[in-house]
């Protein structure tokens, strides 16, 4: 008996000296992962304190973002803001990351949830390279727990890179609902006192005729000039935001037309706006040509115009619809000759 509660004494003492010798460590292990947490948050909440969009290098990256402990969302724009590197869409971006990071920074909702960084080439070329990263601008979620899957890269080229949408995708990746507030803007005010100064300032001048009023062509010319910028997309641009082109980094080759049917950018809708216009300047000559009481020769020369403008703007206009829904089989000259 003695010998079996001697052996139950020993065996208890090595279970103790066990666990002290594997809690211990742990325990301290545990606090000390809470220390470098604090110090994280405590140092990105000093810098967004001073400056909502916190700049970093390969180190801070490195130490910050990516580094374990992490109980923050960092929400990161990879950019080329420097003047050789001739990135217009990085400035525009830029400049719509900016007022998200301050609507939020100054937001009566703000915690330290979530931060908002920004790393440029030219000073973390090294982190373009650890993530495989050949295009700019770029944002990516990293989220408090693990690493970004493919929701957390910021579908740029789709949803274009207003604040709000930016904010949008934010709050599907964390949960964190940010209300964008703009800085406000005199130039729309201002314009349409502009406008109608000038349109009082005419009907004064007129007042004893307002027979302009009621002219046909030029209500029809506003008309047109609405439809036209309706149709080309200028909405979609004012909703969205995106890019004016894209600037390939490596070739330096300028994209003015989006190769994908879901998406555009703005000199695109430029250029469908032209050729909408060309088109309805020849419709508008082959009618003239036909109802015009001008002598023959004048005629066939606005219906030769007119058939040349419908011909080669209508052709191009197929041509942007065949490279944007690829597989499209028809061209102009099929409806031609068939």
């Amino acid at each position: 008996m003695a010998a079996r509660w001697c052996l139950w004494c020993v065996s208890a003492n090595m279970a103790v000296a066990l666990l002290l010798s594997y809690g211990v460590p742990s325990a301290s292990a545990q606090r000390k992962k809470e220390m470098v947490l604090s110090e994280k948050v405590s140092q990105l909440m000093e810098w967004t304190n001073k400056r909502p969009v916190i700049r970093m290098n390969g180190d801070k990256f490195r130490r910050l973002v990516k580094a374990p402990p992490r109980n923050y969302s960092v929400i990161v724009m990879f950019t080329a803001l420097q003047l050789h590197r001739q990135c217009v869409v990085c400035k525009q971006a830029d400049e719509e990351f900016q007022i998200l990071a301050n609507s939020w920074r100054y937001s009566s909702a703000f915690t330290n949830r979530i931060f908002f960084a920004m790393v440029d080439f030219d000073e973390g070329s090294d982190v373009f390279q650890m993530l495989n990263m050949n295009s700019a601008p770029t944002f990516i979620n990293f989220p408090a727990k693990g690493k970004p899957k493919r929701g957390d890269t910021y579908e740029l080229q789709v949803r274009g890179f207003s604040a709000e949408q930016i904010a949008r995708w934010i709050a599907d990746r964390t949960d964190v609902n940010i209300r964008v507030i703009r800085p406000p803007n005199y130039a729309g005010p201002l314009m349409l006192g502009l406008l109608l100064a000038v349109i009082g300032g005419l009907v004064y001048l007129r007042r004893s005729n307002m027979e302009f009023l009621f002219n046909k062509t030029g209500w029809a010319f506003a008309a047109l000039c609405f439809v036209l910028a309706m149709t080309s997309g200028q909405m979609w641009n004012h909703i969205r935001g995106p890019p004016y082109a894209h600037k390939n980094p490596h070739t330096g080759h300028v994209n003015y037309i989006h190769g994908s049917s879901q998406a555009q950018f703005v000199a695109e809708t430029h250029i469908v706006l032209l050729f909408n216009g060309g088109v309805t300047l020849g419709m508008v000559l082959l009618c003239e040509a036909a109802t015009s009481d001008m002598d023959i020769g004048k005629r066939k020369i606005m219906c030769v115009a007119g058939i040349v403008l419908v011909v080669l703007f209508f052709s191009w206009m197929l041509s942007i619809f065949r490279s944007k829904y690829h597989g499209y089989p028809y061209r102009y000259d099929y409806f031609i000759f068939t």
